[in-house]
């Protein structure tokens, strides 16, 4: 008896899916331990709070009762208490202590905050819609809108972020082309962001919003603000988050994570919602997984209520800083004398933003890529992180993190980049 062979078939995101860097970059830098890599943005392993945590553990656990009921299933939206302690902070750091019509049932627990940014994609966009982005920005947000259909656009950056001006000319292109209803959000990463280190000012930040706000006459335009990296600051004070300048309260996405400050094994991250978000979302996560970890939120609602989260913090910017200030010392003593290349400075996050000669190519199709990984180390091109259409994407440039490797690790891999530098110019 004959059997016949069927044909797989795959489902069109799955299709819309391939091709995606992160998996690949990650594999690498896991793969080769003799590879100096200053690509994937893992956090320092020697800052994990390893004895924290397992004393928190040993304490939620001890009494039998507790741990079966925070062992069993939690809410959608998660623990209360841990979201009410979320949303004071975000208050009192943000609004000058005045809640206003805000409530905890505005903040939602997730599985980490890609999960939440997963969410908000669901729930606002159809295949075809658009978001406008940094550009560069995120380059994991913008596979994620590959892969429902969605479009990422760029727009033209400063120093201080996303260029209302070029911003609102690309409101006005989708306008003139019949595709201003097609406009579901803008996203901006306002902390140090992925990849270039940049913080948005707080009068930019007024103004995105108010972009946003005035060009939502037909359909509702959001701002999702990407707060991930708003603990790591190593120089200046910290701005307000953009939900200080939502004065609508119905415009601005807050998301956060306790990966980048804490621990990413966790995967506790949240956001803060307008209230007309909520339900609609919470309906998505309920056919996700009804509930994210409910043992990790516990952990971390302890860990915020013994007062121990703020000291690991700022252990967490201590070591990172001196990471940082290796980067920048070996990127002067080796990069400054190869002509044509150049790096920002940033105030914080994980990331040094770096820009070659624009007659070299940083990305797999170039020779720098390839060399660098025979000298010994490892960075992220610059391609991946620019959105599909708008701003042209920069191929002579490259994402250096300093947060995994040792500041003598980071001198050297720097020192390798460089001589590869020198082979390709």
């Amino acid at each position: 008896m004959s059997v016949l062979s069927s044909e797989l078939v795959l489902s069109q995101r799955s299709l819309w899916a391939e091709g995606q860097p992160i998996s690949d970059l990650m594999s690498r830098a896991l793969t080769n331990p003799d590879l100096i890599s200053l690509a994937a943005g893992f956090v320092d392993p020697t800052s994990l709070p390893v004895e924290v945590t397992r004393d928190v553990l040993h304490d939620l656990l001890a009494s039998d009762s507790e741990a079966r009921r925070i062992l069993q299933y939690g809410t959608t939206a998660g623990d209360p208490l841990l979201r009410e302690y979320l949303l004071e902070e975000l208050v009192e750091r943000d609004l000058d202590g005045q809640r206003g019509d805000l409530s905890a049932e505005q903040v939602v627990l997730t599985a980490g905050s890609n999960q939440l940014l997963h969410l908000i994609c669901e729930t606002l966009l159809n295949p075809g819609d658009i978001v406008l982005c940094a550009s560069p920005t995120y380059f994991v947000f913008t596979g994620m809108l590959t892969n429902i259909g969605a479009r990422s656009i760029g727009v033209a950056v400063d120093d201080d972020g996303i260029i209302p001006e070029s911003l609102e000319e690309h409101f006005e292109h989708l306008r003139r082309v019949g595709e201003l209803d097609r406009i579901a959000a803008i996203y901006v990463v306002p902390y140090f962001d992925n990849p270039r280190g940049v913080t948005m000012s707080l009068e930019r930040r007024a103004r995105v919003v108010e972009i946003a706000n005035r060009w939502s006459s037909r359909r509702k335009i959001h701002v999702i603000s990407d707060d991930a990296y708003r603990e790591l600051r190593y120089a200046g004070e910290d701005i307000p988050s953009m939900k200080a300048v939502d004065e609508t309260g119905d415009t601005v996405i807050v998301t956060g994570t306790f990966s980048k400050s804490y621990a990413p094994g966790v995967r506790v991250g949240w956001g803060v919602l307008p209230r007309g978000l909520v339900e609609p979302i919470c309906n998505q996560k309920g056919n996700v997984d009804f509930g994210s970890p409910h043992l990790n939120q516990h952990l971390m609602r302890r860990v915020l209520e013994m007062g121990v989260y703020r000291a690991h913090i700022e252990q967490v910017r201590a070591s990172y800083r001196r990471k940082l200030e290796a980067m920048l010392a070996a990127a002067d003593e080796f990069l400054s004398p190869l002509a044509g290349v150049d790096w920002r400075r940033p105030n914080g996050g994980l990331y040094v933003w770096a820009e070659l000669p624009e007659s070299i190519d940083t990305g797999p199709a170039g020779r720098l890529f390839d060399v660098a990984i025979q000298r010994g180390m490892f960075y992220v091109p610059g391609q991946y992180a620019f959105p599909a259409e708008g701003e042209p994407v920069r191929r002579n440039t490259m994402r250096l993190s300093f947060g995994v490797q040792t500041p003598d690790n980071i001198r050297e891999g720097i020192r390798l980049l460089a001589e590869a530098i020198r082979d390709v110019m």
